[in-house]
């Protein structure tokens, strides 16, 4: 695969939540360490995967790569320009070009506005009047994302969840963004529509040339929309390659044991994959488990990795940027057809 500009990187980036107690006072004794210091590279036009269990803290990480949320530490690069700590004011230009599309498309629209109103808004509170008024351009993105445009005057609590969930992709699209986080865009929609919106995107994706980070727990989808995948585990990433890579030769024991459980397409057939079942609950992200964080549910644990983090590093000598964080990384052969098929 050809190397691809960098759009946007990110160094170091951590978000805690601090903890307080105390009626009076509220003192910080203690921190939920949701994003602990992780590293990516998303290349202009670029389909980027993130996937990973609940609470890994994936959707904390696509909220400050659209810098709804001050990152603890760390860096945030845009096109060359750091936008890590800037004003609202000096934010505003850069907004219009990233954008994002929330996992829940009944709480993400306003029902007190309609159709053309939600769409619209980015566009007036920029100030940007399209060629032929912002009611055309309202009407063009209906169209583009699959809606009626005679729906303009319609109100979100009048579609069903699927077209809702158009609707947001449509508002995302209104200022012409280079790059798109899709936070776990289909987790809420019936698994009928779910491939709709899915190919929506990816159609999006290829025509307009939008970057997306795409947020999700579904391994199939991601494979299906994604170029490049990293697994999170706890607020770390543990491992990060091109998606035929990962799902054909994963090497990090928790990216093994996700690919695992997913179910096989067909039980019946003399090639079965072996279930790796993981004993123990994840660990509190509040005090998480020294060196590796992996270790407490990991089958290959040794006294090493209790006293040093593994980095994530490339493995031996692979040109395609196949990195892992574990002291014992080792190849395991999966059937990546079972992934092959669509959502």
């Amino acid at each position: 695969m050809t190397a691809q500009t960098p759009l946007l990187t990110a160094t170091g980036l951590q978000m805690h939540f601090p903890i307080r107690t105390g009626f009076v006072f509220k003192r910080h004794t203690a921190a939920v360490r949701a994003v602990d210091g992780i590293d990516l590279s998303i290349g202009a036009g670029q389909a980027f995967g993130l996937v990973g269990e609940s609470g890994c803290g994936k959707s904390t990480t696509g909220r400050m790569l659209a810098r709804l949320l001050e990152p603890t530490a760390g860096s945030i690069v845009y096109d060359g320009r750091d936008i890590t700590h800037r004003t609202r004011r000096e934010l505003t230009p850069i907004r219009s070009q990233i954008q994002m599309i929330f996992q829940d498309p009944y709480s993400s629209l306003n029902p007190r506005q309609t159709v053309g109103a939600i769409i619209s808004a980015p566009m007036e509170i920029n100030g940007i009047k399209p060629p032929g008024g912002r009611h055309n351009r309202v009407r063009e993105l209906l169209e583009t994302v699959g809606l009626n445009p005679e729906h303009f005057n319609r109100f979100p609590h009048e579609f069903s969840g699927g077209q809702r969930q158009r609707i947001g992709v449509a508002r995302a699209l209104a200022l012409q963004p280079r790059l798109i986080i899709a936070d776990e865009p289909v987790s809420a929609l019936d698994v009928s529509i779910q491939a709709q919106v899915v190919n929506l995107l990816q159609r999006l994706q290829r025509e307009l040339g939008i970057a997306f980070v795409f947020i999700a727990h579904d391994l199939a989808v991601v494979r299906h929309f994604s170029e490049r995948v990293a697994v999170m585990y706890l607020g770390k990433i543990v491992e990060v390659a091109d998606r035929a890579d990962l799902y054909g030769r994963p090497h990090h024991p928790y990216t093994q044991a996700l690919l695992s459980s997913v179910p096989e397409a067909d039980p019946d057939s003399a090639r079965h994959r072996e279930r790796i079942r993981l004993t123990g609950d994840v660990p509190s992200p509040i005090d998480p488990p020294s060196g590796c964080r992996f270790r407490t549910r990991c089958w290959k644990a040794q006294a090493i990795c209790a006293e040093q983090e593994p980095p994530l590093v490339q493995l031996g000598a692979a040109t395609d940027g196949h990195r892992a964080a574990c002291h014992f990384p080792e190849p395991r052969q999966v059937l990546a057809r079972e992934f092959a098929a669509a959502p």
